[in-house]
């Protein structure tokens, strides 16, 4: 670390390596702060985006008073990123469909409605608010269905495509929706119970298979040196592939293609070849713990970087694009999901389930879930098929429909 006097201000530049140690340690406080405070162990407050948030309103104090400016060195935060969207696509089996059935088709299909129709409604209430329509694509299916990890992968590609802060609008929309789809899904449940006098049925199809039997492998071999070499090097491979892939795609249709998705693409399609052909064999408990490590530490580098003065005069646009969305995800889950997934109890619980992760994500979902079964009674189905969708397939519909709508209004 340095520092320097740049226009009569005191800068702190902050290398690579240091930057990657403050992101660790911002993720560890942030598990501490978890542990203490109850509210947002409820809301599944993701420990990355409280260490990270936190520093960075630290840094934003530290700015207006011009004490001085922090300069960090986040070389390392797109390899993180890029590995962590790898992870994605190779938990995303089609063989999981045949587990799910026609409702997890239908299921997997709504949320692909729903992205589109985030995005419509963030681009028209942008265009509305007189903000760019980059930003309301940011508080569309980037930030609602995508999360956080989508938010700052997205709000960094919009940033490169000339939007400045678009990162800030997306990770702050992403915080907002994460804390209201922990509120609403609960509710929308309760209504749709309450309203058809609904039970949870005694015999069901899904009742001998839940979440963790579909997406773990109980041969999956013993985790050693070798092993984890051989996922990294699946890993690392399909993220060199990707990013080969992508540039082609960009300068052939001249539509950008971030290298993270083609990193998912070529993962997905490494991931259904390996399933038939037998190629390696992968340990999925362990991709995703390599998945959820590259994600907190790419994600804590992200919070920590925000500039949140890049949100003054963009707050109230903002804030009114987020409630629509609200708005919508009630109606939506309301009238069109819980009558096209059954019409019944499971279908009132994955209507709860779509809530969270349609605004914020799969843990949301979990825990909006099983407020309700805890009152009213279990859901095999609705537990099997929302973490599935939730957790992999629904990405494969809406980071293209993310990737289209950020071409269209560039």
């Amino acid at each position: 670390m340095k520092t320097e006097i740049i226009e009569g201000l005191l800068v702190l530049k902050v290398d690579m390596v240091a930057t990657l140690a403050i992101a660790i340690l911002l993720l560890l406080l942030g598990y501490w702060i978890i542990k203490k405070v109850s509210f947002l162990k409820k809301f599944c407050i993701p420990a990355p985006v409280i260490g990270g948030l936190l520093f960075s309103i630290l840094t934003l104090i530290l700015k207006q008073s011009n004490l001085v400016t922090i300069d960090m060195d986040t070389t390392f935060q797109s390899p993180f990123m890029i590995a962590f969207f790898t992870t994605i696509g190779l938990g995303a089996s089609f063989k999981l469909l045949k587990k799910g059935g026609k409702c997890l088709v239908i299921y997997w299909i709504l949320c692909g409605v729903l992205a589109i129709s985030q995005n419509v409604i963030g681009v028209v209430f942008a265009k509305i608010t007189g903000i760019h329509p980059m930003f309301g694509i940011m508080a569309g299916s980037v930030s609602m269905e995508g999360g956080h990890a989508a938010a700052a992968a997205f709000g960094k590609t919009a940033e490169t495509m000339g939007v400045s802060g678009a990162k800030t609008v997306a990770i702050a929309a992403a915080t907002f929706g994460l804390i209201c789809g922990g509120l609403i899904g609960e509710p929308i449940a309760k209504g749709l119970i309450d309203k058809y006098k609904l039970k949870p049925s005694t015999i069901s199809e899904y009742d001998t298979t839940s979440y963790d039997e579909v997406v773990n492998d109980e041969n999956s071999s013993k985790v050693t040196t070798k092993n984890i070499m051989i996922h990294l090097a699946v890993i690392t491979v399909c993220m060199t592939i990707g990013s080969i892939v992508s540039e082609w795609f960009s300068n052939v249709t001249g539509l950008s293609l971030p290298g993270y998705v083609g990193a998912m693409f070529i993962a997905v399609i490494f991931r259904n070849i390996n399933d038939k052909k037998h190629i390696v064999k992968l340990n999925f408990n362990l991709i995703d713990l390599m998945g959820n490590t590259c994600l907190g530490i790419f994600l804590s580098m992200a919070l920590m970087t925000l500039k949140l003065w890049e949100l003054s005069g963009l707050a109230g646009p903002l804030l009114i694009i987020v409630i629509a969305q609200v708005v919508f995800m009630i109606l939506y889950t309301t009238f069109v999901v819980f009558k096209l997934v059954g019409k019944d109890f499971d279908a009132a619980v994955m209507a709860a389930g779509m809530a969270g992760h349609g605004l914020g994500a799969t843990p949301n979902a979990i825990a909006n879930m099983s407020a309700v079964t805890e009152k009213y009674g279990q859901s095999a189905k609705a537990f099997l098929i929302v973490p599935l969708v939730g957790a992999f397939l629904i990405d494969v519909i809406g980071i293209p429909t993310i990737v289209l709508f950020m071409n269209l209004f560039k």
